[in-house]
């Protein structure tokens, strides 16, 4: 059962990273093609966008309803496999007509795939406290790595070749998940209807809400500003980005410790305070590095945060596992779709529109972080996770009751519980899988070295090189797949040090 629960979350965790990072992408880069090579007017891009967000909304609550009915690994599959199809359109598409069609199929499989895989990744809950700090972390490692690639080969294969490439990770993750044996949670018995689930969720529904449209507002109001204010280029808007994109993957794991130690509602507020500095503090941000700085320390905050709504929406939900998440996602959507259009128009106003964006954005993560432990406490699951509950439980508050937890929710007795063990809560031997990624690349190199395509042997032994030799184009298709793979090593060297280095100091 151990190994089956392991296996099931990393095929759960490579498949967010699959999706995610493609999806991250093509959000950056649409509005951009669309508008430069299929010649779409501003009205037509928002038009666009505006479809696939509608689409995505209006299934998501049914998604919901299938991932409590049918078997979860193959609802998300759908959803992959929907997901790749609005790629391959996009790659295809001779003008913005037939991009509408790729707007369809990618709301609907959005929605799909991650209702149905949270859900999944929910049902691991009462044995792996941080199952949603390590889903959000595959999901950061997904998105830094598909930047990487796309900004690298996109000069080369163009807009529609990295499309294509999405399109291959979303079958990836669909035959991942579609052939999974992993068992499936118990079914719940008598579950509740939609309408009960979001009746009891409903006082986390708006602190979801202020998240996604701060999250949303403040990263639209960063590329607008990187992109109008300080007139960057698309490469230079990336790098800015990309730092914050590796936070994501690198801190929700540590993170997650502090939630141990001070409980759900202190780290919710305290995210949603430095998220608040960070959007104050744009408003007056000189340059580009120090807005990469800022983003850094927001994507922190960010990271913190999200897992803990994630799993208090989990257990709140209880059996309803994928009406819960489709209600939240529906949340979570309605949220970054209010924060983008309204940070749009009051940057659009020029003037003091800028500043009073990013202070309106402040205030309501203040707002936010007010509230937060009033919301906590009425949708009744507990203050800390499934393995400091249990502890509190028993060292102070004895059940008078068998079956009564200690949020008063009616579950399964203490005495039958499962604790979480540290032990599942970290990656198997990260240090040795990263000892075989070097191996396999230094024997790789070596090999390329001989046929004269070796990209590190040829930076640091050839040259002289002018910089777009090192970012944009190296010559050989072999020397340009090396400089990929390079840089995923190095920040996948970055990435498991400084992860090592970080739980030891934890312990």
């Amino acid at each position: 059962m151990a190994d089956q629960g392991v296996r099931r979350r990393e095929e759960n965790e490579l498949a967010a990273a699959l999706v995610k990072g493609p999806a991250e992408v093509l959000d950056f880069f649409l509005p951009l093609w669309v508008g430069i090579q299929l010649g779409a007017s501003a009205a037509e891009v928002g038009a666009l966008t505006a479809l696939e967000t509608l689409v995505s909304f209006l299934v998501r609550p049914l998604a919901g309803v299938l991932a409590d009915r049918a078997d979860r690994g193959r609802v998300a599959a759908a959803g992959a496999v929907l997901y790749g199809l609005s790629f391959v359109v996009y790659a295809v598409t001779p003008g913005i007509g037939l991009a509408y069609v790729g707007a369809v199929l990618g709301g609907a499989g959005g929605a799909l795939f991650w209702v149905a895989l949270r859900a999944r990744v929910g049902e691991g809950l009462s044995t792996d406290d941080s199952a949603f700090s390590r889903l959000f972390a595959a999901e950061g490692g997904g998105t830094w790595i598909a930047f990487v690639v796309a900004m690298t080969l996109v000069k080369w294969l163009d807009y529609r070749g990295v499309f294509a490439l999405g399109a291959v990770a979303c079958v990836v993750a669909a035959a991942l998940l579609g052939f999974s044996r992993a068992p499936r949670g118990e079914p719940a018995l008598e579950a509740p209807r939609l309408g009960q689930v979001g009746k009891r969720l409903r006082p986390m529904l708006g602190l979801v809400a202020l998240t996604a449209l701060a999250e949303g507002g403040v990263a639209l109001l960063l590329l607008l500003h990187l992109q109008r204010g300080h007139h960057l280029e698309l490469g230079q808007i990336a790098a800015v980005f990309l730092p914050g994109f590796i936070v994501y993957s690198v801190l929700p794991g540590y993170l997650h410790g502090f939630v141990r130690r001070l409980g759900r509602t202190r780290v919710l507020a305290l995210a949603m305070l430095a998220s608040a500095v960070f959007a104050a503090g744009l408003a007056f941000a000189p340059d580009p590095v120090t807005i990469a700085v800022m983003w850094i320390l927001s994507a922190a905050a960010f990271a913190a945060a999200v897992p803990v709504e994630q799993a208090v929406v989990a257990e709140a939900a209880g059996g309803s596992l994928g009406r819960g998440m489709g209600i939240y996602e529906s949340a979570t959507l309605l949220g970054a779709t209010i924060g983008t259009f309204v940070a749009g128009q009051l940057y659009g106003s020029g003037g003091i529109g800028w500043r009073v964006a990013c202070f309106g954005a402040a205030g309501l993560l203040v707002l936010g972080a007010l509230v937060v432990r009033g919301a906590v406490r009425r949708i009744g699951v507990a203050e800390f996770p499934v393995e400091q509950a249990k502890t509190l439980s028993q060292k102070e508050k004895p059940a008078s009751e068998p079956g009564v937890t200690v949020s008063g929710v009616i579950d399964v007795p203490p005495q039958e519980a499962n604790p979480v063990k540290r032990g599942t809560n970290t990656r198997a031997k990260p240090l040795a899988n990263w000892g075989a990624h070097v191996a396999v690349f230094v024997l790789a190199q070596g090999v390329l070295a001989f046929a004269g395509y070796s990209w590190p042997v040829e930076a640091v032994f050839g040259g002289p090189h002018d910089a777009g030799w090192f970012w944009n184009w190296s010559g050989h298709w072999l020397l340009n797949a090396g400089r990929i793979w390079t840089a995923v090593l190095v920040l996948d060297t970055v990435w498991t040090w400084g992860r090592f280095a970080l739980r030891s100091r934890a312990c």
